[in-house]
């Protein structure tokens, strides 16, 4: 039986992906996203192997490289820099996390912005403020597309985003205040959580703690968008949940994205809509020709 309450994010995927897929057969000489990991990262495979399958569903080549784990700052960005100026790179996409050594907010400012496919960039994420939305970061994006999908109208609406991090929170509260949206941001520090969540047509929650939201902290009918990724042992072995209590909240919510099949096949789709972005913008500039 299907649950009419939970956000399906693999059907909203496959649409974007659709999309892109109809932009990418029309274009000739497609040039590569990059993917780049540094070190020996496990924890970051599954995410490379579903950007990799995203990218082939869309019709953008994809290539993976893996850089040693003693690299310096300085060569990673002067391969980064030489990147920018390659024609047959479309985007580059900086797998985290990264060695100690290796400063992660100077390389993603190395990455141009044109070809910012994962919304890093400050440049990137300054834009938001001015409702330039179209190379966000991915997550943050999925998010709000997420909330698009329930049909609620955006202008109004009264949103309260959980966890403020640079990558997440922050990005999706001023992308949500671009659509219309009232936003209040909860954070450590915020007295009582669940007093702003219990007023909130929307609650989107990012803090990487499991099921830290409960039903009592939801209003009847709201939508609750749960971006946490989180490993719980269970009697059954290891499981993915979210920030969300799912069970328990979707008998009180009027619509609830699971984890896992919420946010995370959106945010891939949106990394491969963004490498559309910038392909249409490097037209635009000049960089490459359709030809």
């Amino acid at each position: 039986m299907i649950d009419n309450r939970l956000i399906d994010g693999v059907s909203v995927k496959k649409r974007i992906i659709q999309e892109i897929q109809e932009y990418t057969a029309g274009q000739i000489n497609m040039p590569r996203l990059m993917s780049i990991l540094v070190g020996d990262t496990p924890e970051a495979d599954v995410y490379v192997r579903n950007q990799a399958r995203g990218a082939q569903q869309a019709g953008l080549p994809f290539e993976q490289l893996r850089w040693p784990g003693d690299i310096s700052q300085e060569e990673c960005k002067h391969r980064i820099l030489a990147m920018n100026d390659d024609p047959t790179v479309l985007g580059v996409i900086l797998q985290r996390p990264l060695p100690e050594h290796i400063n992660v907010r100077s390389l993603q400012s190395a990455i141009h912005p044109l070809k910012d496919v994962e919304g890093m960039n400050p440049a990137s994420i300054g834009n938001i403020v001015y409702s330039d939305v179209a190379l966000a970061p991915c997550t943050a994006a999925a998010s709000v597309e997420l909330i698009k999908e329930t049909g609620l109208p955006l202008e109004g609406l009264e949103v309260v985003m959980i966890g403020h991090s640079e990558i997440v929170g922050k990005p999706a509260a001023m992308m949500l205040m671009a659509e219309g949206c009232t936003v209040t941001v909860c954070h450590h520090m915020t007295r009582s959580v669940a007093m702003h969540s219990r007023r909130a047509d929307v609650v989107v929650v990012a803090v990487g703690k499991a099921h830290l939201i409960g039903p009592s902290m939801i209003k009847p009918g709201a939508a609750v968008i749960d971006i946490g990724i989180n490993q719980i042992e269970t009697d059954d072995g290891p499981k993915i949940v979210g920030d969300v209590d799912t069970d328990a909240v979707k008998e009180v919510a009027g619509w609830i994205s699971p984890v896992p099949g919420g946010v995370g096949p959106v945010t891939v789709a949106i990394l491969m809509r963004n490498a559309m972005v910038a392909h249409k913008r490097q037209l635009a500039a000049g960089w490459l020709t359709n030809a």
